[in-house]
């Protein structure tokens, strides 16, 4: 059901700059876009995004990025997110989108712009958010597990439905992202399309998935905070499967903080070395009552 994927003619790919921002950052200018390695809080980095920078990359600081691209191990990692950039620009030349405005309305609010894909393929900007709307025609190859009736997709997510059924629209990184977001967030659709099941860690959907049914007769914690009755632990309320219904049994725990480090999924109680607790409460909802 999928298109063929694109045989456009290739197209030269910018040359992109690096260099040292005067705050001791790797950047890189690639065109109008800007792009830096910056430190996150706990450690590691993440990919910054700026543009039309027009001060030579010396004088840039962390100041002048404000996109979130994802995190970056190293300074090699950054060089290779560039160039994947570099080649994701020259392919979208070759595609050949046409921009335009068109006074139409959307899910997220009256169209502020325009690009259209291919017939029937319009990518919309609002004020707020964005997506694609499809043609009915081009809608109904949209795998049934993913189609929206209207033929909207919001760009968040939902827009890998349209790349995963006409792949030949959009670049190499855009289908790579495509199949990453499909697998996360919708894996019936991606085994369906695949004709094979996800493995534990390809999928976040299906990871969380386990977790609840392998955890759902323990206490999974819920909420947590640092202990002022206690220097050195976090007290922390847990309901069984991590349940978040207000009519859910709860039960607090005080864990030495050193110990409390929070998985993908959630905590889970260890009853053999983390005691109930029944004393004073942190927590504001708490404080005039014992455990429920």
């Amino acid at each position: 059901m999928n298109a063929a994927l694109p045989t456009h003619a290739p197209v030269s790919c910018p040359v992109p700059d690096f260099g040292v921002s005067s705050d001791g950052l790797f950047v890189a200018r690639l065109g109008d876009a800007a792009f830096a390695m910056i430190p996150k809080r706990n450690g590691g980095y993440f990919l910054g995004s700026g543009w039309r920078l027009s001060k030579s990359l010396s004088d840039w600081t962390r100041s002048d990025f404000f996109g979130h691209g994802g995190d970056v191990g190293d300074e090699t990692a950054f060089r290779a997110l560039v160039h994947e950039q570099t080649e994701h620009q020259a392919e979208k030349a070759a595609l050949g989108r046409r921009e335009s405005r068109t006074a139409v309305s959307t899910p997220w609010g009256p169209s502020q712009g325009a690009v259209c894909h291919g017939e029937g393929v319009v990518f919309h900007t609002t004020a707020g958010h964005g997506g694609f709307h499809l043609s009915p025609e081009r809608n109904a190859k949209v795998h049934p597990l993913l189609r929206n009736v209207a033929g909207y997709y919001e760009e968040d997510a939902a827009w890998s439905a349209v790349a995963t059924a006409w792949p030949d629209l959009f670049t190499a990184l855009e289908r790579r992202q495509a199949e990453e977001a499909l697998r996360h967030s919708w894996p019936d659709a991606w085994e369906a399309i695949h004709g094979r099941a996800l493995r534990p860690g390809e999928s976040r959907a299906r990871d969380a998935e386990a977790f609840a049914q392998d955890h759902a007769k323990d206490w999974v914690v819920i909420s947590a905070i640092h202990s002022d009755h206690h220097p050195g632990f976090t007290e922390v309320v847990a309901t069984l499967g991590g349940q978040r219904d207000p009519s859910a049994q709860k039960r607090r725990f005080i864990v030495p903080s050193k110990d409390y480090k929070v998985g993908p999924f959630g905590f889970v109680m260890d009853e053999t070395r983390h005691v109930a607790y029944d004393g004073p409460s942190s927590f504001i909802g708490w404080r005039d009552r014992g455990r429920e």
